[in-house]
């Protein structure tokens, strides 16, 4: 039995390309000393040779030496690590293997190979080893030499297609894959054979002979092979299938594009062209929008789908082709188009889903008559290969009907495809019925901006919570004013006001991202600082760049088309934001400003005052960075958040903050029969029926949860009190009479616990919360966060986090000075689910 370090070395099985040898002579003198070895000990050989190998060693390791002579004789060699000194007097630690070489006459000699560890760093993999690592590599990877010809590839590189890895040899990647943009491909592999300069990430797209139907997208890495002295020998590169990235990228950008440049004016017709135009070529190559011609007239449509097609007409309103002469089309823009009855645009229209179909019939009759000649075309005389339908709705109306056609592209539409028509015709579809309902506008821009208001605010052990919103007036326009209540983990409640710039369709707009990335980012459990720097630099990236032309009813530096004033490019620039943190366990309450006012503090006995809060800079406008306050408030005290709008005077917009702020406090004194009605009667006191600003109050009643409601335990970090803990639980959970939620919280707690021993530091602290949901927290001391794994059938763990997620309605993490904590949450009634569809 040897030492660790040498057990550990034959195990590895020492690896002598890099490795300097030596020569012994059977007393361990060194007779041949060579260039490896005078580079890595710094000894000339006229002084080394005559040394013991001893006099090498330090002094510590020296002593070893007649111990490894003895072994070496007995067992013909020995592989281990040791500590030479340099000729300098520098210690360096080497890995050394000695080996017999045996001579006809006279003694044996000694091979000595000498190998750095630090200039060595696989020096521990043998070339099985590295062999197997390349050649099992899920990642298609392949060398090729200077002419660029392949050399060895591994197996992975042939679902790709081409052939096995032998079939590659001596070819080049034009001979594998003609469909791809080969010369584009070994440009870069020239450019890293001239620089040794490696290129990582490089993206391309084209057919290759797995798939020649389907475009398909790849990531290459490339990197230089040079021998020994630094002569390139050729270029060893890696190939990763990124297409389903490629197309989710390419659908979000088409989305992107279609944000910008559907709705640009209030014209129907050109709204609909619009439509085509932004799908066509990236989505399909022949495009239809059929609109019922009362939606043309800019009547009002009947909710729900059309009745009878025959007595609403559909006319073309846009069309689009990869040519543009549009040779499929047979109904001319204006003119009506006819649809045979029970054709699939019919029954769309007439059920409002959408419909898909893969492969066309070649040889069945196309779906609408040729309006000129009365003739039916076929899908076969004009290449049609493949079809989506989907319906055109908007508020519950169906206004006609978007088909989609392929003809050149051979991939058929899937169900992706289809998801994002839906999307592009969904935002065509409000623009469409804004253009037709121009002359309501601000009856169609309120109705938005509720929509995108929260319907009701849920109800909250934290807090008793009501809001009131009115707009402002029809000269002025809708403003974009905003609030929201926002559940949080650990029975917590963030409230948040808003406030954005500008007025009509396109505040609204602004309003709904920014409540909608407030609420993206509250799920992440960030403090309100934090929340609001993020949502800072969302904006400030939004902000188009300077000396952009506008373009007249564009997306950059447009003018809204409802009032006619600019909008600046970006309407969330300069718009304001509250976001407050309440903790009912404790009664904390935590808040940060963005160019808002502060919210009013209301105690238990009505007295009124301003917190204290240090204002921000709106957002995307840059400034220093946002700093948040906290305070603790009893119990029956009341936030009220509001908009600048509420503080504004009625008959004079030169209003000074001290006089809207001494108003404001007079109307929230005052008191009523409940929140609902004292929140209305605030603005009811302060503001006109029509104001010249839009106005939002939030008012929350704060609620604390009593210590009977709350349970903590402190753990130790062994493995032991995992059972100690469910134990713990389990008795709580009886004490609050939730025995049906026993099995589920122990196996959430177990899950917890463990991970928090296994994963985390200390302290570690267990906490049970029982509010509108039964709150399962687990705090430890590491910053770590924990990620959910999808383990295999065959796999021994990493089905904790799974369990969790399926057990409980949600869980998250979230980060605290001192550490994180780790919660889940499930409904009092408790979950039904099935443990071995769980465990499969």
């Amino acid at each position: 039995m040897g030492t660790y370090e040498e057990r550990d070395v034959d195990r590895r099985r020492f690896d002598v390309a890099d490795a300097a040898p030596v020569l012994l002579d059977a007393r361990g003198v060194v007779t041949s000393w060579t260039r490896d070895a005078q580079r890595l000990l710094g000894y000339a050989p006229e002084q080394a040779v005559g040394l013991g190998v001893a006099e090498l060693l330090t002094a510590e390791d020296a002593p070893r030496v007649p111990e490894l002579f003895e072994r070496c004789t007995r067992d013909g060699s020995w592989a281990g690590l040791l500590t030479a000194r340099r000729e300098d007097g520098v210690p360096v630690r080497v890995m050394v293997r000695i080996t017999s070489a045996l001579e006809r006459q006279g003694p044996s000699r000694w091979l000595v190979l000498l190998s750095e560890l630090h200039e060595a760093p696989g020096w521990d993999m043998s070339r099985g080893m590295l062999e197997q690592l390349v050649a099992r590599s899920p990642v298609g990877i392949a060398i090729v030499d200077t002419n660029l010809r392949y050399v060895w590839s591994n197996a992975a590189l042939a679902q790709f297609g081409g052939g096995p890895p032998g079939h590659r040899l001596g070819l080049r990647l034009a001979d594998i894959q003609p469909g791809l943009d080969t010369e584009a491909i070994e440009a870069q592999m020239l450019h890293v054979l001239a620089t040794g300069e490696s290129v990582v990430g490089y993206e391309h797209v084209g057919h290759v002979r797995s798939a020649p139907f389907r475009e398909t997208a790849h990531m290459m890495s490339f990197t230089r092979l040079d021998d020994g002295h630094g002569h390139p020998m050729g270029v060893y590169y890696t190939v990763v299938d990124i297409t389903d990235r490629h197309r989710a990228r390419q659908r979000l950008a088409l989305l992107d594009r279609a944000g910008e440049r559907i709705g640009r004016t209030l014209d129907i017709t050109l709204t609909a062209q619009e439509l085509a135009d932004v799908a066509v070529p990236e989505l399909a190559d022949f495009v239809t929008v059929d609109l019922l011609e009362s939606v043309l007239r800019g009547a009002e449509p009947e909710p729900g789908p059309p009745r009878d097609t025959a007595l609403v007409p559909l006319r073309r309103a846009g069309h689009r082709s990869l040519d543009r002469s549009v040779p499929e089309a047979d109904v001319r823009i204006g003119e009506v188009a006819t649809y045979l009855a029970g054709s699939p645009p019919i029954r769309c229209l007439m059920t409002g889903r959408s419909w898909r179909e893969e492969r066309l019939d070649p040889l069945g009759e196309e779906w609408a008559v040729d309006a000129r000649g009365g003739r039916r075309s076929i899908f076969l005389e004009l290449g049609l290969h493949s079809a989506m339908i989907v319906p055109i709705r908007a508020r519950g109306a169906t206004l006609g009907v978007t088909t989609f056609f392929r003809r050149r592209r051979h991939e058929h539409f899937d169900a992706g495809d289809l998801s994002l028509a839906e999307d592009l015709v969904s935002r065509a579809a409000v623009c469409v019925d804004n253009a037709r309902r121009y002359t309501r506008e601000r009856d169609a821009a309120l109705v938005l901006q509720r929509s995108l208001l929260p319907h009701r605010l849920a109800q909250q052990e934290a807090a008793e919570v009501t809001a009131c919103y009115r707009p402002a007036d029809e000269l002025t326009g809708l403003g974009g004013d905003w609030y929201d209540l926002i559940p949080l983990s650990g029975a917590r409640l963030a409230l948040v006001v808003g406030e954005v710039a500008g007025h009509g369709i396109p505040a609204a707009a602004a309003m709904g991202r920014l409540r909608t990335a407030v609420r993206t980012l509250a799920a992440l459990d960030l403090p309100p600082e934090e929340v609001l720097g993020h949502l800072d630099d969302l904006v400030a990236m939004g902000t188009p760049d300077e000396g952009v032309v506008p373009d007249a009813g564009g997306a950059d530096g447009s003018r809204c088309l409802l009032h006619g004033e600019d909008t600046g490019g970006s309407e969330s620039v300069g718009s304001s934001c509250l976001y407050v943190v309440y903790d009912p366990v404790d009664g904390r309450c935590t808040m940060a400003a963005a160019g808002h006012p502060p919210p009013a503090v209301i105690g238990p006995d009505g007295k009124v005052v301003w917190a204290e809060l240090p204002q921000g800079p709106a957002l995307g406008v840059g400034g220093p960075p946002f700093e948040s306050v906290e305070m603790t408030l009893p119990e029956g005290s009341m936030l009220a958040l509001y908009t600048d709008g509420l503080l504004a005077s009625a008959d004079d917009e030169a209003w000074a903050v001290d006089v809207g702020r001494d108003r404001l406090r007079g109307a929230l004194e005052r008191s009523a029969a409940s929140l609902e009605q004292r929140c209305r009667s605030v603005v009811d006191a302060l503001v006109p029926a029509r104001p010249h600003d839009d106005v939002a109050l939030l008012l929350a009643r704060t609620r604390m949860l009593g210590a009977d409601r709350v349970a903590s335990w402190d753990l130790r970090p062994d493995p032991a009190v995992v059972a100690d803990a469910r134990k713990t639980a389990c008795r709580q959970l009886s004490e609050w009479d939730l025995d049906e939620l026993t099995f589920t919280t122990e196996l959430v707690v177990s899950e917890l616990v463990t991970n928090a021993i296994r994963h985390a530091t200390d302290p570690i602290r267990l906490r049970l919360i029982r509010a509108d949901t039964l709150v399962c927290e687990v705090f430890d001391g590491g910053a770590t966060t924990p990620h959910l794994r999808h383990p295999r059938t065959t796999d021994e763990g990493g089905r904790g986090l799974l369990l969790v997620s399926q057990l409980t309605q949600r869980w998250g993490t979230r980060f605290v000075p001192d550490g994180k904590v780790i919660w889940a949450e499930q409904p009092l009634t408790g979950l039904a689910f099935d443990m071995v569809g769980l465990l499969d």
